[in-house]
């Protein structure tokens, strides 16, 4: 079976915070030097020192608040120049030999997470290749800042997976980070490269091609995953388990597939109990042609990721576990290939979900929240928990409103809500509230069936507000959340520390969300 390290999953680059400045540092070994410069103030122009400017300038005897604006360079946050210094003749010694080659200014802005992030990003691209990068800038916005700049740096390292002859094209990152003025903040480096690290597994499983990738593929990676980390158990449960339980809905969307459905569940359970009992549930759909309601080319072209909330459920449980968050988590992975087959479920037809509610299908590629529905009665039933969220690239509608930079959240909860919101804006993951409009509750009736899984009245728009409602039938009276990540869990372009393609949108929001919980 192909591994995730067959396909080039690496760890992230090594990041060390030490004591000093550039002044006493002897910087023996480095490659690279990198400073930063701000906005000069209100009525102001050019740009002013900051973190290391001044201290490089002293060391290399050069104006690097002159070179800055002569590279035109105005502060803001992601701007970078990178000055490659020239080596001296023979005979001629202008004090740089012992001093590393090439010096990297950045322009922070307000310094402000945003602003961190994509200053993080911009350090990682102007050292791609070198070996050891030295630099103050960590000191500049306290531990939140901090945290936001190595986001910004290790999750623009990441490379996807690769299953080509040849060798990879580009130069790797930088394969050390020393931070100066950092020492104290070992803990806070090794939260975020956990943090980190959950994002990349998220991407890196959402980018594999689905040919690798199945439903009995991904289970196990779950169980390679979790493999050592103290408190996680993981459990694989297959068709036959399946079909015993009653889980209709998601049988049906796996019966047209050459390779079954799974429900996989990754528990961790902390040695101290007392927190609350958090179930997640991913969308795991492997692939999706759209069955019988078969998607144009086109749409079907990006689909390998439409297991992108099963695979940020699998991340954030590993991450609750390695930072020993307080809670009892409990992740649910409902896992099925939605193709085109002789067994395939068909509009029309009428499946029982799992806590006995019938189901009328009007378009089976409407399949995701089918089998999140199917696992979320069962989590609710068999792990009883405090609080219930789901995270699904669950509908083009959400990404018609929203775009790509937020996803849209429902919630049954108003506290809730506001605590996955401000996780959401401390992580760089954003959400935007969604109402729950109880006026189009009908265009889910069904003449048929309990109910119909799309709304069937055409005056009833809103596709990401129906399906929500939809999926709210499941969640009984657990305090729910539903996170729609199909915008926000693909980018189409790249950008910042945002790569085209899966994102791994939502493991940092709920790790944040459950250490502040």
């Amino acid at each position: 079976m192909t591994s995730l390290r067959d396909l080039g999953l690496t760890e992230l680059p090594e990041v060390l915070g030490e004591a000093g400045s550039l002044v006493d540092h002897p910087l023996t070994g480095a490659d690279a030097v990198v400073v930063a410069v701000a906005p000069a103030g209100a009525g102001e122009e050019g740009v002013e020192p900051r973190p290391g400017t001044v201290d490089a300038a002293a060391r290399y005897g050069i104006d690097l608040v002159d070179l800055a604006a002569r590279n035109g360079l105005t502060g803001r946050a992601g701007e970078s120049a990178v000055l490659d210094l020239p080596r001296a003749l023979p005979g001629r010694d202008f004090g740089w030999d012992a001093l590393p080659g090439r010096l990297v200014l950045l322009g922070v802005g307000d310094a402000g997470p945003a602003a961190m992030r994509k200053v993080g990003s911009a350090l990682c691209r102007a050292t791609v290749g070198l070996g050891t990068v030295v630099t103050p800038v960590g000191t500049l916005a306290g531990s939140t800042g901090l945290a936001a700049l190595l986001e910004g740096f290790w999750l623009t390292a990441y490379r996807g997976p690769r299953l080509a002859q040849a060798e990879r094209p580009g130069k790797p990152p930088a394969a050390r980070l020393l931070l100066l003025g950092n020492e104290g903040d070992t803990a806070a480096i090794a939260a975020t490269r956990t943090a980190a690290t959950a994002t990349v597994r998220a991407r890196f499983l959402a980018a594999t091609p689905s040919n690798v990738k199945n439903p009995q593929w991904l289970a196990e990676q779950a169980r390679e995953l979790a493999t050592g980390v103290p408190g996680v158990s993981v459990e694989v449960h297959d068709e036959a388990w399946i079909r015993a339980q009653g889980m209709g809905a998601l049988l049906a969307v796996g019966s047209g597939s050459a390779t079954p459905p799974r429900l996989v569940t990754v528990t961790y359970d902390p040695r101290r109990r007392g927190g609350r009992t958090i179930a997640l549930v991913g969308k795991g759909i492997t692939f999706d042609t759209g069955g019988i309601s078969i998607k144009p080319r086109e749409a079907m072209v990006g689909m390998k990721t439409d297991m992108a909330g099963a695979a940020a459920v699998l991340a954030t449980v590993l991450a609750a576990a390695e930072l020993q968050v307080p809670h009892r988590v409990v992740g649910v992975l409902a896992l099925a290939e939605n193709a085109f087959g002789a067994s395939s479920y068909r509009p029309g037809d009428v499946v029982r979900a799992y806590d006995g509610t019938s189901i009328e299908v009007s378009n089976t590629d409407a399949e995701g929240r089918m089998v999140v529905a199917d696992a979320m009665a069962w989590v609710r039933d068999t792990a009883r928990p405090d609080v219930l969220v789901d995270v699904a690239t669950l509908t083009g509608a959400v990404t018609l409103g929203l775009g790509r930079t937020h996803a849209g959240l429902y919630a049954t909860d108003d506290s809730l809500a506001a605590a996955l919101e401000a996780a959401g804006e401390l992580s760089g993951e954003r959400t935007w509230r969604l109402p729950l409009v109880d006026s189009y509750r009908h265009a889910l009736d069904s003449a048929v069936a309990d109910i119909s899984h799309q709304a069937r009245d055409p005056h009833v728009s809103g596709g990401s507000i129906t399906a929500a409602l939809f999926l709210q039938h499941f969640a009984g009276d657990t305090p729910w959340a539903h996170l729609d990540i199909a915008g926000a869990g693909r980018a189409t372009k790249a950008h910042d520390e945002i790569p085209e393609g899966p994102t791994g949108y939502g493991a940092r929001l709920l790790l944040r969300w459950l250490q502040d919980l």
